[in-house]
């Protein structure tokens, strides 16, 4: 079967700080983690804005989506409070979306940086986008050293096609000469210009102060 992922991102300068972080490590990732099919739920906090946040959930497969279980907590049924920090905060990004490269692989809970890509791309170049994707860009970061993961998830609907999801041993991955070697090739030159919509957030994992 297929796996799938769940991203949800918001910046919540909005918000108050130390609500949002109660409602997400009090009931919001717990809820989730007692749905069968939730596997690795993990909160990030952006690098570059530390207001950002991203929830990244692996799933076995994006029809746990459409569970009962998930349906009892999620869509209309969110709980008073989830309905009232989200109201408070600007959504970035909400992406459902199946695991399209590297077949199976899961993410590691090792991690102490995420970096995440979503695109659109326009039809005309949409085969040269993804045999780029999968024949060069994701192959060349995987064997960046402290790349701990380099995996692709494709969506039907919602406002973004293509997520590419990098777990790193550190967000400081990607200042290496390495991360830029393996980026800055000609195809990605040629590539790049026709990418629509691009959301670029790299973050750090996050930690609750004890």
């Amino acid at each position: 079967m297929t796996r799938g992922l769940l991203i949800a991102a918001f910046n919540f300068s909005k918000a108050s700080e130390n609500e949002f972080n109660d409602w997400y490590d009090l009931e919001h990732i717990p809820e989730r983690e007692r749905v069968p099919g939730f596997e690795v739920c993990e909160r990030w906090i952006g690098v570059d804005d530390n207001k950002q946040s991203l929830a990244t959930y692996d799933l076995a497969a994006l029809e746990v989506l459409s569970s009962v279980e998930y349906k009892k907590i999620a869509y209309e049924n969110l709980s008073p409070w989830s309905k009232r920090v989200t109201g408070q905060c600007d959504r970035i990004l909400r992406f459902e979306g199946n695991q399209i490269l590297p077949g199976s692989e899961k993410a590691t809970a090792q991690a102490g940086g995420i970096l995440m890509v979503a695109i659109n791309i326009s039809k005309e170049f949409e085969d040269d986008f993804n045999a780029w994707y999968d024949e060069e860009h994701i192959s060349n970061l995987r064997n960046v050293p402290g790349v701990l993961t380099a995996r692709r998830f494709k969506s039907f609907s919602g406002s973004h096609a293509y997520v590419a999801l990098y777990h790193l041993e550190k967000p400081e991955v990607t200042q290496t000469s390495e991360w830029s070697n393996a980026i800055e090739t000609a195809w990605s030159s040629r590539i790049r210009p026709h990418f629509q919509n691009r959301i670029r957030i790299l973050a750090k994992k996050y930690r609750r102060d004890a």
